[in-house]
């Protein structure tokens, strides 16, 4: 008999993983949901008592968020399979969890039954993306190839520059006008969680390990003293 595949689901919204967690146990032969955590803490702990073949997470959550949940069990568990879930179809979310190794990232409004499919298919190869991500995805992989032809011919820039995405930009602008992330959320109307997880990829980008320096290194590619920020 083959064995079915473990899962762990997180989410903050109890209503919706006890429902999800009712009808994968209805529907599905193939997946045994052996656990239910309600925050990113308790699914790390989770995550080493049960040792799960495949971890479905949610992005936005108390105590510490999807993103950051996804970085501490890839770090712990490089092999361990992450399905991202959420009801936000946002970029940013998208290209950080992919960054830190989820084999997928899916909207809460698919059909069950599609979800259960993007579940099992899932805990093999495949990186399962819903349409409106994909979209999104490449919308902001065209983006970032226009800023890198429009600065390639300039020789001030530093090579970096063209890897920056618009977001992160946007962030080094107001953070080389001494923006702390409270007020760059603010004004960007983003999260500061958001905000945080940006800045600590940029340290990695940029190859710094503290604020002061992103802040000069963003003033020497040339952010900063924008107008209408």
């Amino acid at each position: 008999m083959k064995m079915r595949k473990r899962v762990l689901l997180v989410d903050d919204q109890k209503l919706f993983v006890d429902s999800l967690r009712m009808v994968i146990d209805s529907r599905s032969e193939e997946l045994e949901v052996v656990g239910v955590a309600y925050d990113g803490i308790s699914a790390l702990e989770m995550t080493t008592e049960l040792e799960p073949d495949l971890v479905v997470l949610d992005v936005r959550m108390p105590n510490m968020d999807g993103v950051e949940t996804i970085k501490l069990l890839k770090k712990s568990n490089p092999t361990l399979r992450v399905l991202m879930l959420t009801t936000f179809d946002d970029d940013e979310q998208v290209t950080q969890a992919l960054g830190y190794g989820a084999v997928g990232y899916l909207l809460k409004d698919m059909a069950p039954d599609d979800l259960i499919n993007a579940m099992r298919t899932a805990t093999e190869e495949n990186v399962q993306l819903s349409s409106s991500v994909i979209q999104k995805l490449l919308k902001q992989k065209n983006q970032e190839q226009i800023t890198a032809e429009e600065n390639k011919d300039n020789p001030s820039v530093d090579d970096t520059i063209g890897k920056v995405t618009p977001r992160e930009a946007d962030i080094l602008h107001l953070i080389a006008d001494g923006y702390n992330n409270n007020e760059i959320a603010e004004k960007l109307k983003i999260a500061v969680q958001t905000v945080k997880n940006r800045v600590s990829e940029m340290y990695f980008k940029f190859d710094v390990h503290d604020r002061l320096h992103l802040m000069r290194k963003a003033k020497e590619l040339g952010f900063g003293r924008r107008t209408g920020t």
